[in-house]
């Protein structure tokens, strides 16, 4: 955003008529997509510094590690898929597709996910 701001300062009226505006208005985009990401950042911090990997729960709730017959998902942020050893987590929110079907669920409860039903084994 800095990089944006001083690139939209230096710019400097040339005789080439709206070249100055062209670069201004440019530079003024790339700012407002910078502050745009950066505001999605900050929002996923907070989501993230509200988790308690402390928090021991038999039903699936943010912050929960689930185990199913499709593969591992860490209900908190969308992260996508995440190697941890020799494992893939795939790090979902609590408001994506998925997330949403497995929020207070708990072991042996069975789900669909993309025409297949699903159980989950764990929820840690």
């Amino acid at each position: 955003m800095d990089e944006a701001q001083a690139s939209a300062n230096e710019e400097t009226k040339s005789s080439a008529g709206d070249k100055y505006e062209t670069g201004r208005a440019m530079m003024q985009l790339e700012l407002e997509k910078n502050a745009a990401q950066l505001a999605e950042a900050n929002k996923l911090q907070v989501t993230l510094n509200h988790l308690d990997p402390l928090k021991v729960s038999n039903i699936v709730q943010v912050g929960s590690l689930v185990t199913t017959t499709i593969g591992l998902f860490y209900i908190g942020i969308s992260a996508g898929p995440l190697k941890l050893d020799d494992k893939i987590i795939f790090a979902v929110s609590a408001a994506s597709p998925v997330g949403m079907k497995l929020i207070g669920l708990k072991q042996g409860d069975t789900f669909q996910q993309q025409g297949k039903l699903c159980t989950i084994l764990a929820v840690d």
